[in-house]
């Protein structure tokens, strides 16, 4: 407020060429301010859909139905039912959706970049392999969800589908909402049916380390938790869908959490959770709505650099063998961490910097 109040004072005192420069620096001044507020609001509306759209939508729907408007509910519960496997084949993209504005204040926020190493071909099929989860996967979301970093022109003829939690795709309006996006429910029924029936050029993204990947998130940390999953890597042997590490460089650094150490209660109830419903709740916090000295749900404006690496050709094998994912997954370990090394120290970590993996 005192600077504007000092541009302004600098209009009027001044005259010419003080006055033109006093003005643009107040246009600006208000500018940047206006594109800082949207950013926040375009964080904010993802971070309240990630947490309560499901739900909110759910009750909104039931209230409508002992309304006198329950017609306009019912016939969306018509619709829902007629619709019910369509996230289960490939979805319901929309670019339209893709290309708001709203994501590119979106990824101005923090900002997140998507860093491309190689091509992709079109006449293949490819698994991407996303670490790490962080608390939202909110590099995940930007890059492969939306077209504010670019996605599509820097993978040309190739179509993303970010797989996350089927239970969110039973939850009304929420469902179609993150379908318009291009995000898949991750199971075996939607992945086979993209990597199978849905011609080539298809890569799905999977958070390799799901819930249990978040629950050790920490500002500072690099770790993924891969040593024991290899369902993707059967999935992929299954198609012959080519592997592609990705691992994302700040992902943990926007939130801050409490981390329950193994045998508390705490991490009883995350795992219970995590074994019956399939998500772990995890007590976070980010930076205030109007303050980032505050305590709240935004997240810190903290970097996020996507790095997607060179693809593992895998071979097209009916019924994989224990030995055959193995070996793939191995060979897929040793990239990853090839990948974290070569570009750590160009987004600021030390050459020392290692990344574990559980």
């Amino acid at each position: 407020m005192k600077t504007i109040i000092a541009a302004y004072s600098g209009v009027l005192r001044g005259t010419g060429s003080n006055v033109l420069s006093a003005l643009q620096d107040l246009f600006w001044l208000l500018k940047s301010k206006v594109e800082k507020q949207l950013q926040i609001i375009s964080v904010l509306q993802w971070v309240l859909t990630f947490l309560i759209m499901g739900i909110a939508c759910t009750l909104i729907l039931m209230y409508i139905l002992c309304t006198d408007c329950w017609v306009i509910a019912a016939l969306y519960l018509a619709w829902l039912v007629f619709d019910w496997n369509t996230p289960k084949k490939g979805g319901r993209r929309s670019q339209w959706v893709r290309n708001w504005a709203i994501w590119r204040y979106f990824r101005d926020y923090f900002p997140i970049r998507l860093v491309k190493t190689h091509n992709l071909l079109t006449t293949r099929n490819y698994i991407f392999g996303y670490h790490p989860h962080g608390i939202m996967g909110l590099g995940a979301f930007c890059n492969f969800s939306t077209e504010a970093t670019g996605v599509s022109q820097k993978f040309p003829g190739i179509r993303p589908y970010l797989a996350t939690l089927a239970g969110n795709f039973r939850m009304p309006i929420l469902r179609d909402y993150l379908m318009s996006g291009g995000i898949c429910p991750v199971n075996r029924d939607s992945i086979d049916y993209i990597l199978s029936k849905n011609g080539s050029g298809n890569a799905i993204i999977i958070v390799v380390g799901g819930a249990a990947e978040s629950l050790n998130c920490t500002p500072g940390k690099n770790s993924v938790t891969l040593k024991n999953r290899k369902g993707f890597v059967k999935l992929a042997l299954r198609h012959g869908a080519d592997l592609v590490p990705v691992y994302s460089f700040g992902e943990n650094e926007v939130y801050k959490q409490v981390i329950f150490e193994e045998g508390s209660w705490g991490r009883w109830v995350q795992k219970k959770f995590q074994k019956h419903i399939g998500f772990a709740p995890c007590i976070f916090h980010g930076r205030g709505l109007f303050s980032s000295n505050s305590w709240g749900l935004l997240p810190y404006s903290k970097p996020i650099t996507t790095v997607v690496g060179e693809p593992i050709t895998i071979p097209k094998i009916d019924n994989p063998s224990q030995k055959d994912v193995d070996f793939y997954h191995s060979i897929y370990v040793d990239s990853l961490i090839k990948l974290f090394d070569k570009y750590k120290s160009k987004f600021g970590l030390p050459e020392t910097e290692v990344l574990e993996v559980n």
